[in-house]
C-alpha cells in the first residue's frame, strides 16, 4: 500500500456578516405573508386619494374657522364703534376734531405750522384777495352747445363711420 502524504489543512476565516445582512438572510417570505403584503399595498392605493381629500378638507376647515374668528372680531369692533356713535358726547368731539365745528360764542384757532405759509392742493399760496378766473366760461359753454348742434353725425356714426344706415325709397330707414 502506498502511503499518502499528509496535507495540512488551514481553516479559512470568512469576514463577519453585518447585522442587516444576517437579518435579511434569515428572513423567509411565505405565500400567506406575500398575499397579506399585497393586500395592504392594494388597500393603500385605494384609500390614498380619500385620505388626501380628507387632509385637504381639514386644512380648508381650519382656514375657514380662522377667517370666521377674524370676522367675529371685526363685527365686535364695529358694534363697539356703533355704540360709541350713539353717545352725544362722542359725536360732539368728532364734529369738533374732524369738521372743526364750534359752539356759538367759542373761539377756534387752527395752527398750521410755524414759519410756513399755507398752500392749496396745486401748490399755490392761499391769498386773502378775491381772484377772477382767466377763462370766460359762458363763451366756452355756448361754443360747446353750437358745436354739438351743428354736427351732422350721430354718436353711433362717430364710433363706426363705415356703417351707414340704409335709406329705403319711401324715405324711411330700413
Amino acid at each position: 500500500m502506498a502511503r499518502r502524504q499528509n496535507t495540512v489543512r488551514v481553516p479559512v476565516a470568512m469576514p463577519e456578516e453585518s447585522r442587516p445582512a444576517a437579518w435579511l438572510r434569515g428572513f423567509r417570505l411565505s405565500g400567506f405573508a406575500l398575499s397579506l403584503l399585497l393586500l395592504v399595498v392594494a388597500a393603500l392605493i385605494v384609500l390614498a386619494p380619500s385620505l388626501k381629500t380628507l387632509v385637504e378638507q381639514r386644512q380648508q376647515i381650519a382656514e375657514l374657522q380662522a377667517e370666521l374668528e377674524q370676522a367675529k372680531g371685526a363685527v365686535k369692533d364695529l358694534k363697539g364703534e356703533v355704540d360709541r356713535w350713539k353717545d352725544p358726547a362722542y359725536i360732539e368731539s368728532q364734529a369738533r376734531n374732524r369738521l372743526y365745528y364750534v359752539f356759538p360764542g367759542d373761539v377756534s384757532y387752527l395752527v398750521i405750522g410755524e414759519g410756513t405759509t399755507p398752500t392749496t392742493h396745486d401748490g399755490q399760496p392761499i391769498s386773502d384777495r378775491i381772484q377772477t378766473t382767466q377763462v370766460d366760461w359762458m363763451r366756452s359753454l355756448l361754443s360747446s352747445v353750437y358745436t354739438a348742434g351743428l354736427t351732422e353725425q350721430t354718436p353711433a356714426q362717430l364710433e363706426s363711420p363705415s356703417q351707414k344706415p340704409a335709406i329705403s325709397p319711401d324715405g324711411g330707414a330700413g
